[in-house]
């Protein structure tokens, strides 16, 4: 979630020590990574790791000691404590992919799912809604889940649990397989080895935690019950705002929870990568069809197949598994973009169409409106930071030790600079009942804290200070104050989608010419499940109890996209993930509700692919995308070859269909540029360059596209064929796209896109080129380039 800094639990929990045995300053938790599964006995699987890991231990016994994880259901590895010396001596060992530290991944809807138009009642459902999703299952990763929410309980009806499904509900601490789950939740897993043998066993005494798959943190419950809750009604936050029929996106789909994050000195979930592989590993075993996984890791991003992230969601896409991850709240300067692999979803965060205008009269009757989630009406007298914090920087740290009871106190975003969050501790433990927030207009996300925080913009700011001082300075015994109204909940005034200003930009910082996000989804204030032990602020001192909550961040528009692919999988069940990718890319939309272009959350300036990818989700189009972007083992091939990976290794990590597809790499020089992705990016465009696309029909009739281009600044963008004829169902057709650079430039990105027409379907791919030739323009003019 943004605007929450975690040094605020250090004042928390600074007397609490966990009683650890962590490893070795020489020692740490290490994964290697082998590929496929060579053996469908797991316990020769098993065996096999433990003869490999003996090699650089002195003896079996001490390797079983060492291990912490046998990968053995979905592809074949192992996590085990190694120091520096064993890790590079597995490393070069012949058939071992790659060895990498296993490190710690932090956590990145009552009105959303109407806005993005599924409402739970229709008079005219869209098949969506008709969807009911029964026969997928939606594996969450995340902090657990918290089975007693009404978005958990399985609706009257309810078909048996799949015959499919090979999972399980396991016991635990508070967590009852008997009661906890049933026809909607079928599965529920925790992994905890990885996190206690990096910070010493879960001390649960000294941090609220559950050793079972049962949430404390809250996360989990939430991105849950967004991607598959059931329908809820009468919904809301405190019995007041943001009341509806709170429901996932496909209510009807099965739930599994695999708990991979954990409370550390009551952090926010603490993620191994240990523990993600594990259940990556057990998910893709048990059956589910779709995974969706909100945390990650700021950039430096590490090598595609040194990520738990990225080995895991690799093999579940080859055995038919949709990942879908966030991208990260570390927004919005570019090149911050997380989980940037080609064969997994990202998603970016946005707004919907609903608000929470709370109004507030100052003493000299002027009115101004702010942005809060307060539920009662204040009279307080008003103040400026500078009263109680040194330099009027509203910082715990900064705190004059004068008391701000029953005070409403001024901040600036701007003196500090200061997050939110910071600032209303501050107040808080200063005594004041309220904070006015002044920040920049496209930077507001109101949020629960332990006291109501009022956003207004810096001009709104200015506005109040200039009252406070002017009169103050002339009046001896004036005092100023101000009437603060409780908030309402207004759906349709103001303008949506925008993109949140914490949502991550691209461009990808690993793999430039894969665009990344992918899409952007509702993730700002959704309202959804909540464990009612967890306060709303997720501070312990905070003594209220909520069965839902509002939250944001790239967390809550993962779950959403999660969701809308759980339904297109369950009425596409031949669908193959990169086909779900490419239907929820091309038909999505880039204007708001006042048909003008996406604003960018953090600038105010229209969006790019690199704030939203294709665009807005727009589900009501994706089941019915005509034409698709698939992505097969000879795209994998084709990029594992590009990232330097030799043949043989290949052969061990890519499932081939049969026939068996060729796995040697092309002689010639190639680029990621060509992968069959839906959009298309070229981040070093030095020459006239040729890249290919191939689509497939999934229209059952004949179908004819005509192309309309959209340059790119300075770019001359032809296509060929103009036009694509497809005589029936599943039919595929190429075409290829010639790009000139027309002006002389040192790396700047311009955008435009490519859309295939039949008067039906609009298919969208965006389009980002990177010239760069103002150094060897000399050199390389009259020379094409073609891959």
């Amino acid at each position: 979630m943004p605007n929450v800094s975690l040094s605020f639990w250090g004042l928390f929990f600074f007397l609490s020590s966990l009683c650890c045995r962590p490893c070795t300053p020489a020692s740490h938790v290490h994964i290697v990574y082998l590929g496929l599964i060579r053996s469908h006995d797991p316990i020769l699987t098993t065996r096999s790791h433990l003869q490999l890991l003996s090699t650089v231990f002195p003896s079996q016994k001490d390797a079983e000691e060492a291990i912490v994880y046998s990968y053995r259901r979905s592809f074949s590895g192992f996590a085990a404590i190694l120091n520096a010396t064993q890790a590079t001596t597995l490393s070069e060992t012949e058939g071992v992919i790659s060895v990498f530290e296993s490190k710690t991944l932090r956590l990145h809807t009552t009105r959303s799912w109407d806005f993005m138009g599924l409402p739970v009642r229709s008079e005219d459902p869209t098949p969506l809604q008709l969807a009911y999703g029964d026969d997928v299952v939606v594996g969450v990763l995340d902090t657990g889940i918290w089975p007693e929410s009404w978005s958990f309980r399985e609706s009257p009806g309810t078909p048996p649990i799949p015959a499919s499904w090979k999972g399980k509900c396991v016991k635990g601490e508070s967590f009852d397989p008997v009661t906890a789950c049933n026809r909607k939740l079928i599965g529920a897993r925790y992994y905890v080895k990885g996190f206690e043998t990096k910070y010493g066993p879960l001390n649960t005494s000294a941090t609220p935690e559950f050793r079972s798959p049962r949430d404390r943190l809250g996360h989990g419950t939430h991105t849950a019950s967004t991607a598959a809750g059931s329908v809820a009604y009468g919904a809301s936050f405190l019995g007041g705002l943001g009341r509806g029929a709170a429901r996932g996106g496909a209510p009807m789909a099965r739930l599994a929870v695999y708990k991979v994050c954990w409370s550390r000195d009551g952090l926010e979930g603490a993620c191994t990568e240990a523990d993600i592989l594990a259940a990556f590993d057990d998910a893709v075993g048990d059956g589910v069809g779709v995974v969706s996984a909100s945390f990650g890791s700021p950039p430096p991003l590490a090598p595609f197949f040194a990520s738990s992230a990225d080995v895991g969601s690799f093999h579940a896409a080859q055995a038919g598994v949709a990942v879908v991850f966030s991208a990260g709240n570390d927004g919005p300067g570019p090149e911050v973009v997380q989980n940037v692999a080609p064969w997994s979803t990202c998603v970016a965060a946005s707004s919907v169409d609903r608000s929470f205008p709370t109004k507030m009269v100052l003493g000299d009757d002027t009115v101004v409106m702010a942005k809060s989630f307060n539920l009662e009406q204040l009279n307080l007298e008003l103040a400026e930071s500078i009263s109680y914090f040194k330099n009027g920087v509203c910082d715990y740290n900064k705190w004059t030790q004068v008391p701000a009871t029953g005070m409403v106190i001024l901040c600036f975003s701007t003196i500090g600079p200061q997050l939110s969050g910071d600032a209303a501790f501050a107040a808080f433990f200063a005594g004041a009942s309220a904070l006015i927030f002044a920040s920049p207009l496209t930077r507001q996300v109101p949020q629960v804290d332990l006291l109501p925080i009022l956003f207004i913009d810096i001009n709104q700011g200015t506005q109040i200070l200039n009252y406070i001082t002017s009169k103050t300075s002339t009046t001896p015994k004036f005092v100023p104050t101000v009437q603060i109204f409780s908030t309402r909940t207004v759906i349709g005034e103001s303008p949506a989608p925008v993109v949140a200003d914490f949502s991550s930009r691209g461009p990808s910082s690993l793999s430039p010419n894969i665009l990344k996000p992918d899409i952007t989804a509702p993730g700002v204030n959704i309202l959804a499940a909540w464990p009612p032990v967890t306060p709303p602020s997720m501070y312990p001192i905070d003594t209220r109890s909520v069965n839902w909550n509002f939250n944001s961040g790239t967390s809550m528009s993962c779950p959403h996209v999660s969701g809308i692919a759980a339904l297109l999988k369950s009425l596409h069940p031949n669908w193959s993930p990169a086909a779900i990718k490419s239907a929820l890319i091309t038909t999505t939309y880039n204007f708001d509700t006042s048909l003008d272009t996406i604003l960018a959350g953090g600038s105010a300036k229209p969006t790019n692919p690199f704030d939203v990818g294709g665009g807005h989700v727009n589900p009501s189009k994706a089941i019915d995308p005509g034409l698709v972007y698939d992505m097969n083992a000879k795209d994998y091939v084709l990029f594992l070859c590009i990232l330097g990976y030799t043949e043989s290794q290949i052969a061990s990590m890519v499932l081939p269909p049969s026939p068996k597809i060729d796995i040697n790499c092309p002689k010639e020089p190639q680029t990621d540029s060509n992968l069959n992705y839906p959009s298309i990016a070229v981040s070093n465009l030095r020459v006239k360059t040729t890249i290919k696309r191939t689509v497939r029909n999934v229209a059952p009739y004949r179908s004819i596209y005509f192309v309309e281009v959209v340059s790119p600044n300075g770019v001359q963008v032809k296509v060929w064929p103009r036009v694509l004829v497809l005589h029936g169902h599943e039919e595929e057709a190429s075409y290829y796209v010639t790009l000139t650079p027309l002006k002389q430039s040192q790396g700047r990105y311009d955008f435009g896109e490519i859309v295939w027409s039949d008067g039906f379907h609009r298919v969208r791919s965006p389009l980002v080129v990177r010239v760069n030739n103002i150094h060897d323009i000399s050199e390389t003019i009259g020379h094409d380039s073609y891959y």
